[in-house]
């Protein structure tokens, strides 16, 4: 089947996508893996709440109801998906999990499971991160008798009250699911090997996201500036911090915010460990040489962006995202675009926003035609 252009993955960076190519005329297919759209955001943890404010949080064309909380839940947030499909009549096709993407002749060619083989001048790849969970590689984890679940198969913490819980990992989802865990009666030591930089989830009832976008306007200097008097004030109103801080690398820009998790730690309810040295029977050793016992271990070692099927067609940075050419364009393939591959503490939904609407301009002014460049390097052999 012949389509202009293919999005994969109907989550809200596809989303956002298709209303864009929509409303452009753009004729596309959006494909998603699971049975319905939004199908990893339906499969994350019960309590979970987005960090960032619902006024940078929407989706391009339209806001949040007036009645949505501030930071919307999961809950909140999976409505409105539905919504806003409805709403924009969206080409979502679902049970289409997506095998390989290639590309020949000037066509890309969209291999899946149930969803059936399709070709195109066009792909957006809207897979983001959380549906690739990245698994660290900790030695001997075939020795422990206890579970171990990765933090994206973690629901609620009914099934750990009472247990000895190793929640490994200290981003977001660590100290939320740790926090909710400690709470519900859960013997939680969390270990954290390169620290985390902490910051409140609002100011004075402004969401520290609408801070950081005012900021990022301003120099480096003055930005880091600001964010040292942050950390001073939080220090000054809960105590030195209970964390090491991290080492400062292009791949760790989104803080741990809110502070649920060092709240658990000085109350006691929390322990804090140093990092997995490898598992054992009974539990783990850390890295100072110590073992415990656990019942359960929770990796929440966070994600890699989603670009497998793409294969070798294309590099990747350090980080794991695709190298690109400004935010959405691929640097080795023509007519390929990411959107949702960019995470910052403004916000990943503010970024899928501002992406979606310039992969709607690029595709609209490009057309199916290849760019000079793109056809001198596919005839030299760069292009696989």
């Amino acid at each position: 089947m012949d389509q202009y252009a293919v999005v994969i993955g109907a989550g809200p960076a596809g989303l956002a996508t298709s209303r864009e190519l929509g409303r452009r005329g753009i004729d596309h297919v959006v494909l998603e893996r699971g049975e319905a759209l939004g199908h990893t955001w339906a499969h994350l943890y019960d309590s979970l709440v987005l960090h960032t404010g619902k006024h940078l949080s929407s989706l391009p064309g339209l806001p949040f109801p007036r009645t949505t909380r501030l930071f919307p839940s999961r809950h909140d947030f999976l409505h409105y998906l539905h919504e806003y499909a409805r709403r924009f009549d969206l080409p979502v096709r679902t049970h289409a999990d997506v095998e390989t993407v290639k590309r020949a002749d000037g066509t890309w060619s969209v291999r899946t499971k149930g969803g059936g083989d399709l070709t195109a001048s066009v792909i957006v790849m809207a897979t983001g991160i959380v549906s690739n969970p990245f698994i660290a590689p900790i030695p001997e984890r075939t020795r422990f008798g206890g579970r171990v679940l990765h933090s994206v198969e973690y629901r609620r913490p009914d099934a750990h009250a009472g247990r000895r819980v190793l929640v490994i990992g200290a981003g977001n989802s660590a100290g939320e699911i740790a926090a909710e865990l400690a709470a519900a009666g859960a013997q939680v030591t969390v270990a954290v090997r390169s620290g985390a930089r902490v910051v409140p989830r609002d100011l004075f009832g402004i969401p520290i996201q609408y801070l950081a976008v005012v900021i990022s306007r301003f120099p480096r200097h003055v930005q880091q500036a600001i964010a040292a008097a942050i950390a001073r004030a939080s220090e000054v109103a809960r105590g030195p911090a209970v964390l090491p801080a991290p080492p400062r690398t292009r791949c760790s820009d989104v803080p741990l915010i809110g502070f649920h998790l060092v709240d658990a730690i000085r109350a006691g309810t929390i322990r804090v460990q140093k990092g997995v040295a490898e598992f054992t029977p009974a539990g783990v050793r850390f890295d100072d040489g110590s073992d415990e016992p656990f019942d359960d271990v929770i990796m929440a070692t966070g994600y890699r962006a989603a670009v497998g099927t793409l294969g070798s067609s294309i590099r990747t940075d350090a980080c794991g995202f695709a190298v690109r050419t400004g935010r959405v364009a691929s640097a080795d393939q023509p007519n390929l675009y990411f959107v949702g591959h960019n995470y910052d503490t403004r916000g990943g939904l503010r970024n899928i926003a501002q992406d979606a609407r310039l992969v709607g301009k690029l595709i609209a002014g490009a057309g199916i035609e290849e760019t000079a460049f793109s056809k001198r390097h596919r005839r030299s052999g760069e292009f696989v």
